[in-house]
């Protein structure tokens, strides 16, 4: 029996109740698995065998005749048993790591953007990261790291996407996090160390910074193999002399001993290959290409393998809108840091805050030669934000109007330099100029960095202010969100290309 025929019988059989997403079907254990979606909610449908059926949470919706051969109809629940189980038929529904190649994360605040993200991925030849969230937006959203890669995969599957793809658990600081997202089958591990990284060196006095120095354990050690040695790098000089050492040391060495700490946890605990990225970029001055040689050098020296590096680039580089500062400047500082990484690695250097950073993308792919990941999260929810502007206004001004109120406690965790008096009066706008708004980079950072409070919000009675009626919202304008993120998405790695 056809594929075709599958289909066909049972969008006759129930036109009236359900949906189908051909590019979903497929063929495993005699049976047929495709998604389908009603009024309120998606299922997995299951044709043929009742005996693999069965094994499936769901509820039995009857029978299909085709060819004079009875087949049962299982109707199954999008939770983490039957995806499982799903994954048991079809291997490629787990994820795996992207090692050197190009790659790009795609994170989804929501849960639901993971088919539009596949489809902006089409004839690009770069690995997606499917499944990116932060420790910080799981708190934030109130998602666990297996929602995360779990919604990310049924996406993959509503699409028929049959590629590879990586899950990254973003940001992680504490080990335990580490150990939950092993457990749940991330591929990819990003090291936040920041909270051991000495960002205000430069506010401390020559005396204060010797003091700190001489109590580093490992100081003789550092400087018997740093102190006075000088590396070249495309044709200029990088010196390690006592003072520029004692800086980096003290700024960077908590730090790498935290990194350290984390990969001997996942190199004993993660069976099989995993990505390692250790993000240095949330600083409040930029790293350095002697400090980079530092960093590369100790990881190394410490037996960190290590695919991916996140350094806090010059220049400004704030949440949602385009890069800010001198493009040329940042490409002929890029040039040092892209060689350090091929001649001491290679391993890929990371952007983060990679959403909207279109006058930068061309010079890092080049600069780079595709040694590159870039991670976006915040930009596919501002698409799914305009969506409701454009199709729920009333929904959008309501929001509008929370996300004044909480931006300054929001703002607290961001680098933003948002004006809310630029922002025109939501009230007195048109219909149809709210979406415009996603446009404007004041009102589009208020949307972007107040989306936790947002989603969790309640009213006295424990009830969501808005989260449920945005997901009801974009789950009747499917077409329009993926059609939206997807476009963006694309514009993204257009320019990788």
């Amino acid at each position: 029996m056809s594929k075709e025929s599958i289909l066909q019988i049972f969008s006759e059989k129930y036109k009236n109740k359900y949906r189908v997403y051909p590019d979903s079907l497929k063929e495993g254990k005699n049976s047929f698995f495709f998604m389908v979606r009603n009024d309120k909610s998606k299922y997995l449908i299951i044709v043929g065998n009742s005996d693999i059926s069965g094994k499936f949470e769901g509820e039995f919706l009857g029978k299909l005749t085709l060819n004079k051969k009875t087949l049962s109809v299982k109707m199954a629940y999008l939770n983490h048993r039957n995806l499982s189980l799903l994954q048991e038929i079809f291997p490629y529904l787990y994820p795996s790591p992207a090692g050197l190649k190009k790659s790009f994360g795609t994170g989804d605040r929501l849960g639901i953007a993971t088919p539009a993200h596949i489809q902006a991925f089409k004839d690009k030849d770069i690995f997606p990261v499917l499944a990116q969230q932060s420790a910080r937006e799981n708190a934030r959203t109130g998602r666990t790291w297996q929602q995360v890669l779990d919604e990310a995969i049924w996406g993959c599957f509503e699409t028929g996407y049959e590629g590879k793809f990586g899950a990254d658990a973003d940001h992680v600081k504490k080990i335990e996090d580490l150990s939950k997202a092993v457990d749940c089958g991330y591929t990819m591990f990003t090291i936040d160390p920041s909270d051991f990284v000495k960002d205000d060196i430069q506010q401390l006095s020559e005396r204060e910074k010797d003091e700190i120095y001489n109590r580093i354990s490992e100081k003789d050690k550092l400087e018997k193999l740093y102190l006075d040695k000088t590396y070249t790098v495309g044709g200029k000089k990088f010196h390690f002399d006592a003072r520029s050492l004692r800086d980096i040391v003290i700024t960077y060495f908590k730090a790498l001993q935290h990194v350290v700490k984390c990969y001997g946890f996942l190199k004993d605990y993660k069976k099989g290959g995993f990505d390692f990225e250790i993000s240095i970029d949330e600083t409040s001055f930029a790293t350095s290409p002697l400090a980079h040689i530092f960093i590369t050098e100790e990881l190394h020296r410490r037996g960190v393998n290590f695919q991916n590096l996140a350094l806090r680039f010059i220049g400004d580089w704030q949440k949602g809108i385009d890069y800010i500062g001198n493009v040329d400047e940042f490409a002929g500082e890029l040039s040092y840091h892209a060689i350090i990484a091929k001649n001491f690695g290679p391993y890929k250097l990371s952007l983060h805050s990679g959403s909207d950073k279109f006058s930068v993308y061309p010079t890092f792919a080049e600069k780079t030669q595709d040694l590159f990941h870039i991670k976006t999260a915040g930009t596919s929810w501002l698409e799914a934000v305009r969506v409701i502007a454009e199709k729920d206004p009333y929904l959008y001004r309501q929001i509008h109007h929370f996300a004044l109120g909480n931006f300054e406690k929001d703002r607290a965790s961001y680098h933003v330099t948002t004006d809310l008096s630029r922002i025109p009066e939501v009230d007195r706008l048109p219909d149809d100029e709210l979406k415009g708004l996603l446009d404007q980079p004041d009102s589009r950072q208020l949307i972007h960095i107040t989306y936790g409070s947002i989603l969790t919000a309640k009213d006295k009675k424990g009830n969501f202010l808005f989260r449920n009626q945005i997901y009801k919202a974009l789950f009747k304008y499917e077409d329009d969100h993926y059609k939206n993120v997807s476009s963006h998405i694309k514009k993204h790695l257009n320019l990788l290309a």
